[in-house]
């Protein structure tokens, strides 16, 4: 699969790309929204294991600048029977520059297209404003919140997005 947009090449994300999905682990580690979501590898071997994995899925997706070749973020979606669960991570050094609304939009035509999917979800913390901004930006709507933790030990306030497409 692949799609152009006016500034960005998307394809489906190859197991080949762990080097680049590593670049991505690293940086998303040093941000402060990293303590709302699980925790990435950054060891080799996990992020080759994991890419691997996520290129399995046919789900997950890379996103390029056209005629460059540095990856700029992974998006991808979980199939939950008629609806499909958005997720990425934009490297840092991409933010602010119309990006992911750009490669999001482009998938989510891609997937009611193809698959006529007209239901997609998405979960990010309240904090995470850029987040939620991007989301709402996209036509997602608030449905709820909800207490969240991965660890047992931390929590913080979720919020689960929908996007209804007629």
């Amino acid at each position: 699969m692949e799609i152009r947009t006016d500034r960005l090449y998307i394809r489906n994300l190859h197991e080949t790309d762990w080097r680049q999905m590593k670049n991505i682990f690293v940086d998303f580690k040093k941000s402060e929204y990293s303590v709302y979501d699980r925790p990435l590898p950054t060891e080799d071997s996990k992020v080759k294991e994991l890419t691997k994995h996520f290129a399995d899925s046919a789900l997950f997706f890379a996103v390029f600048q056209l005629d460059k070749d540095d990856m700029l973020s992974y998006v991808c979606f979980h199939r939950d029977n008629d609806k499909y669960d958005l997720g990425y991570c934009f490297h840092s050094s991409y933010h602010s520059n119309g990006y992911a609304f750009e490669s999001i939009s482009a998938l989510i035509r891609y997937f009611n297209q193809i698959y006529k999917a007209t239901r997609f979800t998405a979960g990010t913390a309240i904090n995470n404003i850029p987040s939620c901004s991007l989301l709402q930006k996209l036509g997602f709507i608030c449905v709820s919140t909800e207490t969240v933790s991965f660890d047992g030990k931390n929590s913080f306030q979720g919020a689960d997005f929908e996007l209804v497409l007629s």
